[in-house]
């Protein structure tokens, strides 16, 4: 069922909510988590590149779950370097334009593992495009064994093909890795009807379904990925990535979200 909250409500309403399918201040009950981040989101108050301060912040936020005693991957955008959908509407071939966006995502890639090895969690890029002096090459049995050693695994380079979004690669993780849940980090707490940065009466969502989200055409992740997502009955919780500690309390059922899910 999908359980609307007006935005207004949503402002005035700063109790923790216990939405995330675990129990209300306890140790989390996922036990391996991919969180995928979108590549503006490492913008900070900048219009291009990383601002390292954020990803800093960003990495503590990981240190946080790790220490929960969850396995945690990543997967990154490149939207704040180069994304390939808008090089491919200014003349550029689409293919050669998404190769470009995969390659900002190592960039990311290794910029948040810079922060991840310096506040001392062993981390690994694992890229999908082969570039050995740089990152190990994807290799899904690989990239399970570096989380069951405690390490951070970040997904870099998209899928490795064209025409795929990095939502799509995050949901395709996510299954290989067998991970218990997908949390996407946002720029706001969850999932609403219109965006509500321009509009004042947007709704925002407490739980939906992966149909309701398809069928409604709610711009959370492409369809490609919610699709994967309920294939593999991988449940999607949607919050802020610029709340200080939301990762972590999202996994403890103390954040604020929105959970995508089979619904009732």
């Amino acid at each position: 069922m999908t359980t609307p909250v007006t935005k207004q409500d949503t402002a005035q309403d700063t109790a923790p909510d216990n939405t995330s399918g675990t129990a209300a201040g306890g140790n989390p009950q996922y036990r391996r988590a991919l969180l995928k981040i979108s590549g503006e989101a490492l913008l900070g108050g900048g219009d291009y590149g990383v601002d390292f301060d954020t990803v800093r912040r960003i990495a503590q936020d990981v240190k946080a779950v790790h220490d929960l005693g969850v396995e945690v991957c990543l997967v990154i955008g490149g939207g704040n370097i180069f994304r390939g959908i808008s090089g491919a509407t200014v003349g550029m071939e689409r293919a050669s334009a998404d190769y470009m966006g995969m390659l900002a995502t190592v960039m990311n890639a290794l910029a948040m593992q810079s922060a991840l090895e310096g506040i001392d969690l062993p981390t690994r890029v694992l890229s999908a495009i082969p570039m050995d002096t740089v990152c190990e090459p994807y290799i899904r049995r690989r990239a399970v064994r570096h989380m069951e050693k405690g390490r951070i695994v970040i997904f870099a380079a998209g899928t490795g093909n064209p025409f795929f979004t990095t939502d799509t690669t995050a949901a395709l993780r996510a299954a290989e890795m067998e991970c218990d849940c997908l949390l996407k980090g946002t720029q706001v707490d969850g999932v609403y009807d219109k965006d509500p940065k321009q509009h004042d009466d947007a709704i925002r969502y407490d739980r939906l379904s992966y149909h309701q989200v398809l069928s409604q055409d709610l711009k959370v992740m492409d369809a490609a990925a919610i699709s994967l997502a309920r294939e593999n009955t991988i449940p999607i919780l949607v919050f802020s990535i610029h709340n200080d500690g939301a990762f972590a309390d999202v996994l403890q059922g103390r954040g604020r979200c929105t959970i995508i899910d089979e619904g009732d």
